[in-house]
């Protein structure tokens, strides 16, 4: 916790899968000051060519380019020219190319979720508090304008004592399954048959987690979940392919949606939902209720009983002036660069600056192990209690109880 390394004047940067969202971090890379992107591994083809002339028409050497088997990555690891990895691979690969990153001396940054088992979690927690190395889950959310204002709110203590939050990720995303040999469909719609529970937990829970100090003096105790029957998937499958189709042989087991519900050591609760499934606006929720107040979020709104409009009954949707008033420092110094190179509105290039700036400054990220372990371990923990009636599942520490000592992630300009 509060891991440090040597600063880094240039930051040699390597990528596992440039697909769907690798070649977002390409782009990025190439467009900040200090790195050097110094190769690229997929097993496709089309998408490596893909990121090589990215990297040229930024200015940047052509990478290495690594894939010609599963197990290439490792070959890539193998190099002593290399600081950090990015991975954007299926999920069955997050686990075992962060463990091979960390074991060749590497800091792993990895997309979400961490891993989705909870042995899986325990080994790289493990694994870089033994080669201390960064293991840092990319949660993106944490970074997006909204979710920055909130937590610089949350810190002067604008909503009062934090007593409740809500999370989700609610996106329709049945058009997948039209992915049959390429992108993320073609392995993320097979999911759905093997877990029923919340297969997507921290987009939502992580701005929260942060919000409420998760892991730095308050920390996960325990959860229920729950879910609805799953008809969607198989009811999309019917109607969009023919009736030889696989889609249709599949046997759909994720409940259309999933409600989880975490209470805290502080006796905090968090409402966590997944829906990828039916037809409905898309929503990360992004609420937090204190004592004087709330924020929610889709659309963004606001009711305090004192310091806002004074009527608490009613909700202030104008978020000009909060904005103007509340806006994160790091936003308000880099919001104008974020949102021009892109990515979900800036918070993707945000995050990887962050990233860069914390290793070339010798000062701790913002996320670590424990946080991405801590908010990935819903997706086991919910298949748990969804097959257990909705019992509560525990929350293993993965802190080993140094969430008691913890510094809260501090207002950064």
């Amino acid at each position: 916790m509060g891991l440090t390394v040597a600063p880094m004047h240039t930051v040699r940067a390597a990528i596992i899968g440039v697909g769907q969202r690798g070649v977002g971090f390409v782009r990025h890379l190439c467009n900040i000051d200090g790195v050097e992107l110094k190769a690229v591994c997929d097993i496709d083809a089309e998408v490596t060519a893909r990121a090589v002339k990215i990297a040229v028409e930024e200015g940047h050497a052509a990478p290495d380019v690594y894939g010609k088997s599963d197990f290439h990555y490792r070959d890539m690891l193998a190099r002593d020219d290399l600081d950090i990895v990015i991975i954007a691979t299926p999920w069955r690969w997050h686990h075992p190319m962060a463990k091979d990153a960390m074991l060749a001396g590497k800091h792993a940054f990895v997309e979400v979720p961490m891993a989705t088992t909870m042995e899986d979690l325990w080994d790289l927690v493990d694994t870089s508090e033994a080669t201390q190395k960064n293991c840092m889950m990319m949660e993106n959310v944490c970074y997006g304008r909204d979710e920055l204002m909130v937590l610089n709110m949350v810190r002067q203590g604008v909503f009062g004592e934090l007593l409740h939050g809500e999370a989700a990720y609610i996106h329709e995303l049945r058009w997948q399954m039209k992915e049959i040999e390429r992108k993320t469909g073609s392995w993320r719609t097979y999911h759905h048959t093997r877990t029923n529970g919340n297969l997507y937990p921290t987009h939502g829970l992580g701005p929260v987690a942060q919000y409420m100090n998760i892991n730095r003096g308050d920390k996960f105790e325990y959860m229920s979940s729950m879910s609805s029957p799953a008809l969607g998937r198989a009811a999309y499958a019917k109607r969009e392919f023919g009736a030889d189709h696989e889609r249709n042989h599949l046997h759909y087991i994720a409940g259309d949606i999933n409600t989880s519900i975490i209470k805290t050591h502080l006796g905090r609760t968090i409402m966590v939902q997944h829906d990828t499934t039916t037809p409905r606006p898309y929503t990360r929720l992004n609420l937090i209720q204190g004592t004087n107040g709330v924020f929610a979020g889709f659309p963004n709104r606001i009711a305090l009983e004192q310091g806002g409009s004074g009527n608490f009954h009613e909700w202030d949707y104008d978020m000009e002036k909060w904005y103007k008033k509340y806006d994160h420092p790091l936003w308000t110094r880099m919001g104008q660069e974020a949102e021009r190179n892109g990515g979900h509105g800036g918070m993707d290039f945000l995050m990887v600056w962050r990233m860069i700036y914390c290793l070339r400054n010798g000062v701790p990220l913002d996320q670590d192990v424990y946080d991405g372990a801590a908010w990935s371990a819903v997706f086991p923990l919910s298949k748990e209690s969804v097959a257990d009636r909705g019992n509560s599942k525990d929350f293993p520490d993965f802190t080993r109880g140094q969430w008691q000592h913890g510094k809260p992630l501090g207002i950064v300009s």
